[in-house]
């Protein structure tokens, strides 16, 4: 049994992940691997639809396990690279339920999410420069693609805590809610993508981050192979049938 992190399946197949590491979440590759056998068993679920990642009202997760930075660097990186490769693999959409302080791999964990939504208290930074590194766990390439490369480069160098408002400014996160109705809103938002074609969803984010690692042509081409693919779907065929039976958008996806 899991004992750093929670997992709970709603009843409209969203999963919702809890960091548990009082006080500050910190990110020790215990953690991490927990982490990332749980990924891996979600990514083989057919029964999932969405995923919600968060911690406490008061931190997302503070940062990496500093004692094993200086000791086990290693092994520590190897669980970061495996989590959030996982985390950002996964065949559904992720959203990152951010409250507090989420910083250092914190805030790695949420830039491995497909999407991030931030509380009004959010403080999200990447402050390893303070400590004489850089981010680690995938801080210089994840977040220099969500926010381009000039703007990575000064809040790495910087080591500065950005606010809600600024991180909505500059697309860091989607959106920014109240402190009391953050985990509700996640679960909202996962759950209106939680009632769609999910299959194509999985699809479609394989060809957005499959694109982003070479030339335009080769996205292309893969975005024709994976539209093949979607089109012999269960839900395609629903989707279509429905549109000329009766009109767009009343479909009713089954996730296969």
């Amino acid at each position: 049994m899991a004992e750093f992190i929670t997992a709970e399946r709603q009843g409209n197949g969203v999963e919702l992940i809890r960091f548990n590491r009082p006080p500050m979440n910190a990110l020790s590759a215990e953690l991490l691997t927990e982490l990332g056998d749980h990924v891996e068993a979600l990514a083989a679920d057919p029964d999932l639809k969405a995923v919600v990642l968060t911690g406490t009202d008061r931190v997302f997760a503070a940062g990496a396990e500093i004692s094993q930075i200086q000791h086990d660097s290693g092994r520590l990186l190897d669980s970061f690279r495996r989590a959030y490769d996982g985390l950002e693999a996964l065949p559904r959409p992720v959203i990152a339920a951010i409250s507090g302080f989420a910083l250092g791999g914190g805030l790695e964990a949420a830039l491995a999410c497909d999407l991030r939504l931030a509380s009004e208290n959010a403080r999200l930074g990447v402050p390893e420069s303070l400590l004489g590194v850089f981010p680690g766990a995938g801080g210089t390439q994840r977040l220099a693609r969500l926010v381009g490369p000039a703007r990575a480069k000064e809040l790495i160098w910087s080591g500065r805590q950005l606010r809600a408002d600024e991180a909505l400014a500059i697309g860091l996160v989607g959106r920014v809610v109240p402190v009391d109705g953050n985990l509700d809103a996640a679960l909202e938002w996962a759950a209106s993508f939680a009632s769609g074609a999910v299959v194509a969803m999985g699809l479609a984010k394989r060809a957005v981050n499959g694109g982003l690692d070479g030339p335009l042509s080769e996205g292309l081409d893969l975005e024709r192979t994976l539209f093949g693919q979607v089109l012999a779907t269960e839900d395609a065929a629903a989707g279509i049938t429905s549109f000329f039976e009766n009109g767009p958008g009343k479909a009713t996806f089954a996730g296969r």
